[in-house]
Order: C-alpha cells, then structure tokens, then sequence
C-alpha cells in the first residue's frame, strides 16, 4: 500500500469497546507501543475488528501535535506517546519532527519552525506526540 500519510504504523488490535455510535479500538504496536483509535461503529463491523485482529493505523504528521512538559496538564488526546526527538527537517515556515518512542516505533509531526524554538526540541530531547484518538485512520489487510 502507497499513502501519503507519514505515519503508518502495523499493529494488532488488543481491545474493542463497541458503543452505540462509535467503538474504541486499542492497537498494539511493536515493542510494546500503543495507539487508541475512535472509528463508526459501522466501519468496525464492516472493518471486522476484534481482539487479535491485524491493523494498519494512519496518521498524518500535522494531526500529531508535540508537547515537552506535561505536568500539571491533562488532556482529552487518548494518545499521549512520550519519546525522543531523532531528527528534524527544517523547511522554511515548518519542521518535521520524528520522535522514536520506547518501543522503537516513531512517529513524525509537521509543526512551525517557531514551535520547534519555543519547545526546545532538539536531537536527544525528550519530547511527547499528541493524537486525538479520532485523527486515527484504520485500515486491514484486503
């Protein structure tokens, strides 16, 4: 499969809470990673989703907001996946920001040159992604 979308992440569906609209799928990434997704109830049953089931989960980089500091706060975003800044690619008004989390999964967020100053992100940095479990796009193998 060929996306545009940077972020697509192969997993296993570890949980599957149905309700009377939507249902709440959680995936298991590699190395232990996890991602929450918010899909119709109709696009799970027509997805087949279930508890061992094979996923792939896309997200594109300007849905995934970065953090630095989260104490004090709490958030509504299911995911909240704290890494390390591995590289950034500066353009001229915005950076893409690759973080590699503890699993070893990585995720990469487009974001303003401006918010890469004020957050301090450099290479080595400890830095969180941020993703509405909603801005989370399911897909299973044909």
């Amino acid at each position: 499969m060929k996306i545009s979308a940077r972020n697509v992440f192969k997993g296993t569906v570890s949980a599957l809470k149905e309700g009377a609209v939507n249902a709440e799928v959680d995936i298991l990434l590699g190395g232990g990673d996890k991602l929450a997704a918010v899909v119709t109830l109709e696009s799970a049953r027509s997805l087949q989703l279930a508890a061992g089931k094979e996923v792939v989960a896309v997200v594109k980089a300007p849905w995934v907001l970065l953090m630095t500091d989260s104490s004090g706060y709490r958030l509504s975003a299911r995911n909240i996946l704290t890494g390390t800044v591995k590289t950034i690619e500066t353009g001229a008004v915005n950076a893409e920001v690759t973080l590699a989390l503890q699993g070893g999964t990585e995720i990469t967020s487009m974001v303003t040159k401006e918010a890469v100053a004020e957050l301090g992100l450099k290479p080595g940095a400890s830095a969180s992604a941020v993703i509405k479990a909603s801005n989370v796009i399911l897909g299973v193998p044909a």
